[in-house]
């Protein structure tokens, strides 16, 4: 068929169309506040809201705009849905609240110091106003059975589902004794101080004695004049807080207090569990040395010791941050997370403390126990066996120790799994995928994609990411890191470099994970004519303990050497601009920064460090001691880690960033730096945000990665 060629004005009239096209799917760049907080925000990959699985039932609830959307895996793997309207509330509700699940048909939510609880008929909710706590109520658990704990101020009471009677279990009149809340400065995995026994006949709570601690001032600058809010701050080798376990009858309003050593309460109580049956509780007891764990069998009822199930030691230390999982059908076996051979591994106990077999092994991680099913027969688990850079979903057999992956795709996956272990709900991302939502079947395997969600960075011109591997020091262990390149990256031209890192123990800043650079302020700054270069160096988190405790006694020198052979690496490419280099970190990121501008001054022009600790004898008992022993003992390793006494070398520009209200690495902290900077004459850039703890969350941190941009762009940018 012969078809007319067109007009010439046809033709001029489509190239007009195309280049208008063209400029209308030019890419943009990212604005400094998608860069900081787009990610879970404007551009977060869409996924399901309020994800649960309703025990006993295979059906996973999610919220949609009509209602409660349910499907129900148990009758046709995720064709059956339909749909719960969401009943009326006795309470206002700001959007959709998350149902928390009791039993089959029954569920509740809190709603701020309001619960509510649901009662599943028909397919239709009816919902009453179970509790209407007092406005400073906090720590709002509630047990199976329906009673209600909480805490306001100081002090834990009890709503009994009988009476709705609000008693109070403590009555402490010194502030700084307190109960039902979280100790020990939030390590060793402790994130509650409530523990209500299986059928809620019992309520756990830890006790904390923080009388004997020094004070330490937080100034509150919100008002006219300013407040001293004092707290309790155990610095390394000072006094610290007393702990204790304590159980209260719900029934007989008597309370219990477990003999975990009154002698010696200088230790740390985690890992706190109830057997199935509520007559004993299990706890783990870490010595203030960190190098001796105990776990410890006692009876509810009378508080006393029953026995020590076994012992834990290390040379350096030993970490416990998982409490004991009993398996279904058998109350007399549990599953113990232990590091003893190097790796987080999973290990098979009964309750006599007989070690019936170990279940996982080899040279990589279990990162977590997400349920067993409900016969017993299997565990389900994320790891890091296929690699440091990405988890994945597996089946253990707890009689063969089997192991059967799950997923199918690369990446990190995230699981919500149901009560009885039948469903995995896995929610994934890698560097091409920005979020899949898959529901596996375990005991009758199916895969059912629910949701595969767009790329919300496509209309963005975003950067060429290089996964990097680099020896470490010692010349043997693979460190793992990124190169960001510049847009429009042209290889004959030499740009400014900027370094971010973290290198501290319980953080891994890299997986392969949407958006394949880690971060989008990565990529702004590619945007504006940077390579921006991370790693994790020997100390951080997911390797293994050899890896983690390279640092032991002297935090800093292990991972200043790591990080210079990822600045060896960079010098050695042909584009990178080793006069414009600048590094930049928060938190031990900050502590990391500032040692590296003060103990290898010349290697960056510029720094910027956000929270740092300069001092680790200021530092909390828990974290530091755990890493560098008390100061007495490791007197040399503090003394090398002090960045007070190194101000002299500084050699470069260099800003240093510090919340206000910081309670975790204390104002104190860079005060003393700028202190130290007059005494030795020398000059430095200081900025702090009024209000803030440790990191600068909100709308304001768009103020800080702005701050932070404009350092950069001041002194490297050409």
């Amino acid at each position: 068929m012969y078809l007319p060629r067109p007009s010439r004005s046809a033709a001029f009239a489509l190239m007009l169309f195309s280049l208008s096209s063209f400029a209308q799917q030019k890419k943009k760049n990212f604005t400094i506040a998608e860069a900081t907080n787009g990610m879970a925000t404007t551009l977060a990959p869409k996924g399901i809201k309020n994800a649960s699985w309703q025990p006993a039932t295979g059906c996973l609830w999610q919220s949609d705009k009509d209602g409660w959307k349910v499907t129900d895996y148990s009758r046709s793997a995720g064709k059956h849905i339909y749909t719960v309207p969401f009943g009326k509330y006795p309470v206002r509700v700001s959007g959709t609240p998350t149902l928390r699940w009791l039993e089959e048909n029954r569920a509740y939510f809190v709603n701020g110091t309001d619960v509510v609880m649901g009662v599943l008929e028909d397919d239709t909710w009816t919902w009453t106003h179970a509790a209407e706590l007092p406005a400073k109520a906090e720590n709002i658990t509630v047990d199976k059975s329906r009673n209600i704990a909480y805490t306001i101020d100081n002090n834990l009471y009890v709503q009994e589902r009988s009476t709705r009677t609000k008693l109070p279990v403590t009555d402490e009149q010194d502030r700084n004794i307190i109960s039902g809340k979280a100790v020990h400065r939030d390590e060793f995995g402790i994130d509650r101080g409530i523990f209500f026994s299986p059928a809620g006949n019992y309520l756990a709570y830890y006790r904390m004695d923080q009388t004997m601690v020094k004070d330490y001032p937080i100034v509150r600058w919100g008002t006219t004049p300013a407040t001293a809010d004092i707290i309790k701050y155990p610095m390394a080798g000072g006094v610290s807080h007393e702990v204790t376990l304590r159980v209260y009858n719900v029934t007989t309003r008597s309370t219990v207090t477990l003999n975990t050593g009154t002698k010696n309460a200088d230790h740390y109580l985690t890992a706190v569990t109830w057997s199935p049956d509520e007559r004993y509780i299990f706890v783990a007891i870490l010595n203030r040395e960190q190098n001796h764990l105990w776990l410890n069998k006692y009876d509810a009822a009378t508080g006393d010791k029953v026995k020590t199930l076994f012992e834990e030691t290390d040379a350096k230390y030993v970490h416990p941050t998982h409490p004991l999982t009993f398996v279904p059908g058998h109350d007399d076996q549990f599953i113990w997370h232990s590091e003893r051979d190097g790796y987080n591994h999973l290990y098979l106990y009964n309750t006599d403390g007989k070690l019936l077999r170990k279940l996982t092994g080899g040279r990589w991680v279990v990162n977590e126990l997400a349920a067993i099913t409900a016969d017993g027969s299997k565990a389900i688990i994320t790891t890091s066996k296929e690699s440091p850079m990405e988890k994945h979903v597996y089946t253990l057999g707890l009689q063969d120790a089997r192991l059967q992956r799950i997923d199918k795709e690369p990446g990190m996956h995230n699981v919500n799994v149901s009560a009885d272990g039948g469903y995995i709900l896995d929610v994934y991302s890698n560097a091409d995928v920005p979020r899949n939502t898959v529901v596996y079947g375990v005991n009758k395997p199916f895969a059912h994609e629910v949701l595969r969600a767009e790329n919300t960075l496509t209309a963005y011109d975003r950067p060429q990411v290089k996964e990097v591997t680099i020896t470490a020091a010692d010349g043997v262990t693979p460190l793992y890191g990124k190169l960001i390149l510049p847009t429009g990256f042209d290889p004959k031209k030499k740009y400014p470099v900027i370094v971010y890192l973290y290198n501290g123990p319980n953080v891994q800043l890299l997986h392969n994970s949407f958006p394949a650079s880690g971060n989008l302020w990565y990529e702004y700054m590619a945007q504006r004519g940077y390579i921006v270069f991370t790693m994790d160096g020997r100390g951080s988190w997911n390797r293994g303990l050899k890896f983690e405790q390279a640092t032991f006694r002297h935090l800093g020198d292990v991972e200043i050497a790591d990080q210079l052979r990822g600045v060896d690496y960079l010098r050695s490419l042909p584009y990178v601009d080793a006069k414009r280099m600048g590094v930049h970190g928060w938190s031990y990121g900050g502590f990391m920064t500032t040692s590296l501008m003060l103990r290898r001054p010349g290697v960056f022009k510029c720094a910027v460090a956000g929270g740092p600790v300069m001092d680790w004898s200021m530092y909390e008992v828990m974290y530091t001691e755990r890493y560098m022993d008390v100061p007495d003992d490791n007197p040399k390793g503090y003394a090398n880690a002090n960045l007070l006494t190194k101000v002299k070398d500084l050699d470069g520009k260099f800003m240093l960033i510090h919340g206000t209200d910081d309670d975790v690495v204390v104002w104190q902290h860079s005060l003393n730096f700028l202190k130290k900077c007059v005494d030795e004459g020398v000059q430095v850039d200081y900025f702090v945000y009024p209000g803030h703890q440790h990191n600068v969350r909100g709308k304001d941190r768009v103020h800080l990665m702005q701050k932070v941009t404009d350092y950069f762009d001041l002194y490297l940018r050409p």
